[in-house]
Protein backbone atom coordinates (compact mmCIF):
# COMPACT_ATOMS: atom_id res chain seq x y z
CA UNK A 1 0.00 0.00 0.00
CA UNK A 2 1.18 3.16 -1.06
CA UNK A 3 1.00 6.49 1.16
CA UNK A 4 1.10 10.01 -0.48
CA UNK A 5 4.19 12.15 -0.23
CA UNK A 6 2.61 14.26 2.54
CA UNK A 7 2.64 10.97 4.74
CA UNK A 8 4.98 10.82 8.10
CA UNK A 9 6.50 8.44 9.91
CA UNK A 10 5.03 7.58 13.73
CA UNK A 11 7.39 9.03 16.31
CA UNK A 12 9.62 7.22 18.38
CA UNK A 13 8.36 6.60 22.25
CA UNK A 14 10.97 7.61 25.17
CA UNK A 15 11.03 6.49 28.90
CA UNK A 16 11.00 9.69 30.70
CA UNK A 17 13.76 10.04 33.02
CA UNK A 18 13.48 10.63 36.02
CA UNK A 19 14.63 13.88 38.15
CA UNK A 20 14.67 13.95 41.94
CA UNK A 21 14.57 17.55 43.81
CA UNK A 22 17.45 19.32 44.60
CA UNK A 23 16.37 19.68 48.42
CA UNK A 24 14.31 17.88 50.43
CA UNK A 25 12.56 19.93 53.56
CA UNK A 26 12.71 18.82 57.22
CA UNK A 27 9.89 16.91 58.93
CA UNK A 28 8.30 18.19 61.73
CA UNK A 29 9.77 17.46 65.18
CA UNK A 30 7.55 15.15 66.82
CA UNK A 31 8.06 13.87 70.65
CA UNK A 32 9.01 10.34 68.88
CA UNK A 33 11.71 11.68 67.13
CA UNK A 34 14.97 10.95 69.43
CA UNK A 35 17.32 13.21 67.07
CA UNK A 36 16.65 15.96 64.86
CA UNK A 37 17.28 15.77 61.11
CA UNK A 38 15.78 13.09 58.45
CA UNK A 39 17.36 10.63 57.51
CA UNK A 40 17.10 8.60 54.21
CA UNK A 41 17.64 5.36 53.95
CA UNK A 42 17.82 3.14 50.59
CA UNK A 43 16.85 -0.60 49.96
CA UNK A 44 20.43 -1.51 50.23
CA UNK A 45 22.54 0.63 52.96
CA UNK A 46 26.16 -0.65 53.33
CA UNK A 47 25.60 0.50 56.64
CA UNK A 48 23.38 -2.65 57.19
CA UNK A 49 24.36 -5.41 55.66
CA UNK A 50 22.42 -7.89 55.26
CA UNK A 51 21.95 -10.55 58.34
CA UNK A 52 23.53 -13.84 58.08
CA UNK A 53 23.21 -17.08 59.30
CA UNK A 54 23.09 -17.67 63.37
CA UNK A 55 23.99 -20.90 64.10
CA UNK A 56 22.18 -21.33 67.54
CA UNK A 57 20.86 -18.71 69.51
CA UNK A 58 22.37 -19.77 72.81
CA UNK A 59 25.87 -18.91 70.89
CA UNK A 60 24.30 -15.26 70.91
CA UNK A 61 25.92 -13.56 73.52
CA UNK A 62 25.50 -9.70 73.45
CA UNK A 63 28.18 -7.85 75.57
CA UNK A 64 27.21 -5.55 78.31
CA UNK A 65 28.71 -2.95 80.08
CA UNK A 66 30.21 -3.44 83.69
CA UNK A 67 27.92 -2.58 86.24
CA UNK A 68 28.84 -1.76 89.86
CA UNK A 69 26.58 -2.71 93.17
CA UNK A 70 22.78 -1.20 92.12
CA UNK A 71 20.55 -1.41 89.33
CA UNK A 72 21.15 2.13 87.53
CA UNK A 73 23.77 4.52 88.03
CA UNK A 74 22.59 7.43 90.09
CA UNK A 75 23.02 10.80 88.81
CA UNK A 76 25.22 13.01 90.41
CA UNK A 77 23.96 16.32 91.94
CA UNK A 78 25.23 19.76 90.62
CA UNK A 79 25.85 22.24 93.08
CA UNK A 80 26.50 25.62 91.41
CA UNK A 81 28.57 28.38 93.00
CA UNK A 82 27.01 31.77 94.25
CA UNK A 83 27.53 34.19 91.54
CA UNK A 84 27.78 37.33 94.01
CA UNK A 85 28.99 39.40 90.61
CA UNK A 86 25.22 38.88 89.48
CA UNK A 87 24.19 41.38 92.58
CA UNK A 88 27.07 43.82 92.50
CA UNK A 89 29.35 42.70 95.19
CA UNK A 90 32.54 41.75 94.20
CA UNK A 91 34.58 38.52 95.93
CA UNK A 92 35.89 40.80 98.81
CA UNK A 93 33.17 42.40 100.11
CA UNK A 94 31.41 39.17 100.02
CA UNK A 95 33.68 37.72 101.49
CA UNK A 96 34.12 40.17 104.20
CA UNK A 97 30.24 40.02 105.08
CA UNK A 98 30.58 35.89 105.98
CA UNK A 99 33.01 36.76 108.09
CA UNK A 100 30.96 39.81 109.90
CA UNK A 101 27.84 37.35 110.07
CA UNK A 102 30.25 34.22 111.09
CA UNK A 103 30.96 36.59 114.20
CA UNK A 104 27.94 37.70 115.00
CA UNK A 105 26.19 34.06 114.93
CA UNK A 106 28.96 33.23 117.45
CA UNK A 107 28.70 36.12 120.11
CA UNK A 108 25.34 35.23 119.96
CA UNK A 109 25.45 31.90 121.00
CA UNK A 110 28.04 32.91 123.46
CA UNK A 111 26.03 35.50 124.74
CA UNK A 112 22.87 32.59 125.31
CA UNK A 113 24.91 29.63 126.73
CA UNK A 114 26.47 32.39 129.33
CA UNK A 115 22.84 33.98 130.51
CA UNK A 116 20.53 30.83 129.76
CA UNK A 117 22.78 27.95 129.43
CA UNK A 118 21.70 26.96 133.41
CA UNK A 119 18.05 26.89 131.90
CA UNK A 120 18.25 25.30 129.18
CA UNK A 121 20.64 22.77 130.40
CA UNK A 122 19.54 19.30 130.41
CA UNK A 123 21.50 17.65 133.13
CA UNK A 124 19.84 20.32 135.12
CA UNK A 125 16.04 19.56 134.21
CA UNK A 126 17.19 15.91 134.65
CA UNK A 127 18.69 16.76 138.26
CA UNK A 128 15.04 18.29 139.06
CA UNK A 129 13.94 14.97 138.01
CA UNK A 130 15.70 13.06 140.24
CA UNK A 131 13.01 12.42 143.10
CA UNK A 132 11.16 8.96 144.53
CA UNK A 133 8.07 8.26 146.32
CA UNK A 134 9.40 8.98 149.79
CA UNK A 135 10.53 12.85 148.61
CA UNK A 136 7.64 13.34 147.08
CA UNK A 137 5.77 12.62 150.39
CA UNK A 138 8.35 14.18 152.71
CA UNK A 139 8.22 17.41 150.44
CA UNK A 140 4.49 17.41 150.09
CA UNK A 141 4.20 17.61 153.80
CA UNK A 142 7.06 20.61 154.27
CA UNK A 143 4.96 22.69 152.11
CA UNK A 144 1.43 21.75 153.51
CA UNK A 145 2.82 21.77 157.49
CA UNK A 146 6.28 23.87 156.90
CA UNK A 147 5.77 25.48 160.53
CA UNK A 148 8.46 22.88 162.59
CA UNK A 149 10.31 21.72 159.85
CA UNK A 150 14.46 22.01 160.65
CA UNK A 151 17.27 22.42 159.15
CA UNK A 152 15.97 24.15 155.84
CA UNK A 153 20.03 24.41 154.22
CA UNK A 154 20.48 22.66 151.73
CA UNK A 155 23.06 19.49 150.99
CA UNK A 156 26.32 19.40 149.29
CA UNK A 157 28.17 16.85 148.06
CA UNK A 158 31.50 16.33 145.56
CA UNK A 159 31.19 15.20 142.11
CA UNK A 160 33.41 12.53 140.76
CA UNK A 161 35.51 15.76 139.22
CA UNK A 162 36.01 16.93 142.74
CA UNK A 163 33.56 20.10 142.34
CA UNK A 164 30.88 20.62 144.67
CA UNK A 165 27.11 20.48 143.93
CA UNK A 166 23.96 20.52 145.30
CA UNK A 167 22.21 17.03 146.10
CA UNK A 168 19.63 15.83 143.75
CA UNK A 169 15.97 15.97 145.67
CA UNK A 170 15.52 12.31 146.39
CA UNK A 171 18.50 12.47 148.92
CA UNK A 172 17.59 16.13 150.22
CA UNK A 173 13.90 17.22 150.81
CA UNK A 174 15.53 20.80 150.98
CA UNK A 175 16.29 20.63 147.37
CA UNK A 176 13.47 22.12 144.89
CA UNK A 177 12.43 19.47 142.47
CA UNK A 178 10.40 20.33 139.41
CA UNK A 179 8.11 16.84 139.30
CA UNK A 180 5.59 18.01 141.72
CA UNK A 181 5.52 21.55 140.05
CA UNK A 182 4.83 20.13 137.15
CA UNK A 183 2.27 17.58 138.36
CA UNK A 184 0.47 20.60 140.60
CA UNK A 185 -0.04 22.43 137.45
CA UNK A 186 -1.51 19.59 135.67
CA UNK A 187 -4.03 18.62 138.59
CA UNK A 188 -4.91 22.19 139.02
CA UNK A 189 -6.05 21.90 135.35
CA UNK A 190 -8.15 19.12 135.88
CA UNK A 191 -10.03 20.43 139.86
CA UNK A 192 -10.67 23.64 138.00
CA UNK A 193 -12.49 21.91 135.03
CA UNK A 194 -13.84 19.94 137.43
CA UNK A 195 -15.11 22.64 139.40
CA UNK A 196 -17.19 24.62 136.44
CA UNK A 197 -18.95 21.06 135.61
CA UNK A 198 -20.31 21.42 139.32
CA UNK A 199 -21.47 24.72 138.50
CA UNK A 200 -22.79 23.62 134.49
CA UNK A 201 -20.23 26.47 133.22
CA UNK A 202 -18.33 23.63 131.78
CA UNK A 203 -16.88 24.65 128.16
CA UNK A 204 -13.76 23.26 126.26
CA UNK A 205 -12.25 26.53 126.27
CA UNK A 206 -11.82 25.74 130.32
CA UNK A 207 -9.30 23.99 130.16
CA UNK A 208 -7.25 26.20 127.87
CA UNK A 209 -8.01 29.40 129.78
CA UNK A 210 -6.55 27.41 133.40
CA UNK A 211 -3.50 26.42 131.27
CA UNK A 212 -3.17 29.95 130.28
CA UNK A 213 -3.92 31.53 133.96
CA UNK A 214 -1.41 29.12 135.30
CA UNK A 215 1.58 29.58 133.39
CA UNK A 216 0.81 33.68 133.47
CA UNK A 217 1.56 33.59 137.23
CA UNK A 218 4.27 31.34 137.07
CA UNK A 219 5.60 33.66 134.60
CA UNK A 220 5.12 37.16 136.33
CA UNK A 221 6.50 35.14 140.02
CA UNK A 222 9.73 33.94 138.01
CA UNK A 223 9.93 37.19 136.19
CA UNK A 224 9.92 39.22 139.49
CA UNK A 225 12.26 37.11 141.52
CA UNK A 226 14.59 36.70 138.92
CA UNK A 227 14.74 40.42 138.33
CA UNK A 228 15.01 41.23 141.93
CA UNK A 229 18.10 38.65 142.11
CA UNK A 230 19.20 40.86 139.31
CA UNK A 231 19.36 44.06 140.66
CA UNK A 232 20.36 43.12 144.06
CA UNK A 233 23.88 41.08 141.95
CA UNK A 234 22.50 37.66 143.34
CA UNK A 235 24.58 35.45 141.03
CA UNK A 236 23.96 31.37 140.56
CA UNK A 237 24.23 28.98 138.10
CA UNK A 238 21.30 27.57 138.65
CA UNK A 239 19.07 30.37 139.61
CA UNK A 240 16.44 30.26 136.97
CA UNK A 241 15.21 26.39 137.36
CA UNK A 242 15.40 26.66 141.12
CA UNK A 243 13.00 29.68 140.67
CA UNK A 244 10.58 28.19 138.36
CA UNK A 245 10.27 24.91 140.99
CA UNK A 246 9.52 27.31 143.85
CA UNK A 247 7.19 29.46 141.82
CA UNK A 248 5.54 26.18 141.22
CA UNK A 249 4.59 24.83 145.05
CA UNK A 250 1.60 27.44 145.57
CA UNK A 251 -0.52 25.09 143.43
CA UNK A 252 -0.50 22.42 145.86
CA UNK A 253 -2.26 25.36 148.64
CA UNK A 254 -4.45 25.92 145.55
CA UNK A 255 -5.59 22.70 144.75
CA UNK A 256 -6.50 22.04 148.56
CA UNK A 257 -8.43 25.42 148.88
CA UNK A 258 -10.68 24.43 145.55
CA UNK A 259 -10.96 21.15 147.01
CA UNK A 260 -12.50 22.67 150.47
CA UNK A 261 -14.20 24.77 148.45
CA UNK A 262 -16.74 21.70 147.31
CA UNK A 263 -17.76 20.57 150.84
CA UNK A 264 -17.08 23.93 153.18
CA UNK A 265 -19.21 26.94 153.71
CA UNK A 266 -17.55 30.20 152.45
CA UNK A 267 -16.22 31.61 155.91
CA UNK A 268 -14.26 28.00 156.25
CA UNK A 269 -13.11 28.62 152.71
CA UNK A 270 -12.13 31.65 153.58
CA UNK A 271 -9.70 30.52 156.38
CA UNK A 272 -8.16 27.75 154.55
CA UNK A 273 -6.89 30.07 151.67
CA UNK A 274 -5.17 32.08 154.24
CA UNK A 275 -3.59 29.06 156.22
CA UNK A 276 -2.32 27.69 152.59
CA UNK A 277 -1.17 31.20 151.94
CA UNK A 278 0.77 31.88 154.97
CA UNK A 279 2.20 28.22 155.17
CA UNK A 280 3.28 28.87 151.33
CA UNK A 281 4.93 32.07 152.17
CA UNK A 282 6.59 30.84 155.18
CA UNK A 283 8.31 27.87 153.31
CA UNK A 284 9.69 30.33 150.36
CA UNK A 285 10.40 33.05 153.13
CA UNK A 286 12.93 30.08 154.21
CA UNK A 287 13.05 28.35 151.29
CA UNK A 288 14.44 31.03 148.81
CA UNK A 289 17.01 32.12 151.29
CA UNK A 290 19.20 29.38 149.62
CA UNK A 291 19.03 31.65 146.24
CA UNK A 292 18.84 35.05 147.34
CA UNK A 293 21.43 34.73 150.58
CA UNK A 294 23.36 31.99 149.56
CA UNK A 295 25.84 30.73 152.15
CA UNK A 296 29.47 31.01 151.33
CA UNK A 297 30.34 28.04 153.30
CA UNK A 298 28.11 25.51 151.81
CA UNK A 299 26.71 27.15 148.63
CA UNK A 300 28.77 25.73 145.17
CA UNK A 301 27.43 28.87 143.47
CA UNK A 302 27.90 31.88 146.39
CA UNK A 303 30.40 33.84 145.54
CA UNK A 304 33.47 34.57 148.21
CA UNK A 305 32.42 38.54 148.86
CA UNK A 306 31.01 39.23 151.93
CA UNK A 307 28.06 41.22 151.87
CA UNK A 308 27.44 44.10 153.19
CA UNK A 309 24.94 44.81 156.26
CA UNK A 310 23.12 47.33 153.80
CA UNK A 311 23.24 45.15 150.75
CA UNK A 312 21.47 41.95 153.31
CA UNK A 313 18.78 43.94 154.88
CA UNK A 314 17.76 45.20 151.02
CA UNK A 315 18.14 40.99 150.11
CA UNK A 316 15.71 40.36 153.46
CA UNK A 317 12.96 42.66 152.81
CA UNK A 318 12.85 41.66 148.70
CA UNK A 319 12.16 37.77 150.42
CA UNK A 320 9.31 39.14 152.64
CA UNK A 321 7.81 41.21 149.78
CA UNK A 322 8.11 38.29 147.47
CA UNK A 323 6.41 36.33 150.49
CA UNK A 324 3.54 38.89 150.62
CA UNK A 325 2.63 38.91 146.65
CA UNK A 326 1.85 34.89 147.04
CA UNK A 327 -1.45 36.42 148.46
CA UNK A 328 -1.99 38.28 144.96
CA UNK A 329 -1.23 34.75 143.13
CA UNK A 330 -3.11 32.23 145.14
CA UNK A 331 -6.02 34.85 144.72
CA UNK A 332 -5.80 35.02 141.20
CA UNK A 333 -5.59 31.23 140.76
CA UNK A 334 -8.52 29.87 143.28
CA UNK A 335 -10.82 32.42 141.23
CA UNK A 336 -12.21 29.66 138.83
Amino acid sequence: MNFGSGSHSPPLLRHPVPTHPAYIPEPPLTPDSPTPGYQRFSSRSPAFPEPQHVPAYSQFQPQMPPMTHGAFPQPQPHHPGVNFAAWGVNDATAQLGMQIGNSAVAAGQDYVQKNFGGFLHGAGLKHRFNVSNLYVMRKLKLVVFPWTHRPWSRRVRRSEQGQAEWHPPRDDVNSPDLYIPLMAIVTYILVSAFHSGLHDRFEAKVLGESASGAFLVVLLDFGFVYLGCYFLNVQSTSQALDIIAYSGYKFVGVICTLLAGFVLGRTLWTITFLYFFLANAFFLLRSLRSVVLPDPSISPNAGTTTLSPASRRRRISFLFLEAVCQILYMGMLVRV
